[in-house]
């Protein structure tokens, strides 16, 4: 198992750990600020998956290996899915606009996509 090349940088100057705090910030405000604070079992749940996207990036570049780092990529990724469902849920139901939520969805699905890459590009280290 070789050293990951992405742990000898500061998860902080990651673009798409820059991406997915923003996100978890942006979250934050709008559960505070709409009438979804007051669904504490939603608000919370979206706030959770939120910051467990920048969260898991972050503990995965300090990991030993690439192998390693995938794994907590793939969890960060599910993590995007997780809060875009909640978002959809949260915007049918009244509690957030179709503008905010449409902009924030737009933010999950790029952060996303940017996982699937990093994932895509660790996997050919790892095999090579």
């Amino acid at each position: 198992m070789g050293v990951s090349i992405v742990s000898k940088t500061n998860f902080k100057e990651l673009k798409i750990w820059q991406i997915a705090k923003d996100i978890a910030v942006d979250v934050y405000k709008i559960t505070d600020s709409s009438s979804i604070k007051n669904d504490f079992s939603l608000r919370d749940q979206m706030r959770r998956a939120a910051v467990s996207i920048a969260s898991n990036i972050a503990e995965g570049n300090d990991r030993e290996s690439n192998k390693e780092f995938i794994r907590f990529l793939y969890i960060s990724k599910g993590s995007c899915s997780e809060l875009i469902t909640q978002l959809m849920i949260a915007k049918e139901i009244g509690y957030i606009g179709s503008i905010e939520a449409d902009a924030l969805e737009e933010k999950i699905q790029k952060a996303s996509q940017m996982i699937g890459s990093l994932i895509k590009s660790l996997y050919k280290l790892v095999n090579e």
